[in-house]
């Protein structure tokens, strides 16, 4: 398993994805979106494995401002211009992936 855990530094469920493995001695990378951001090309698996509005926070102020944007690509850009407005934590395996804390998800990867 190749799990890498994007989050940000305050977010409790981020938090508790980090646990999660730390408890099943599960190796991870952990992430700081705000830090760091994703790649394009992450930001491309993770929606093709959950969905676009599955990323999206719905508590962050600017996330209305998306569904105002034409296109999924023109979404994915605002999306990796300004990290924050991702749902945390995504926790990523290879191809698939999950968003928000998901441990019945997690429990059938191992």
């Amino acid at each position: 398993m190749n799990i890498q855990i994007f989050g940000k530094s305050k977010c409790f469920d981020t938090k508790k994805a980090e646990r999660y493995f730390k408890e099943r001695r599960i190796k991870f990378q952990a992430v700081d979106v705000k830090k760091f951001g994703m790649s394009r090309g992450e930001l491309a698996s993770v929606k093709n494995a959950v969905g676009l509005e599955a990323m999206v926070d719905p508590g962050h102020p600017d996330a209305v401002l998306l569904s105002y944007l034409a296109s999924d690509q023109a979404k994915l850009d605002k999306l990796f211009e300004d990290p924050t407005l991702l749902r945390t934590p995504i926790v990523r395996n290879g191809k698939q992936a999950t968003v928000g804390y998901c441990p019945d998800v997690w429990a059938k990867w191992e």
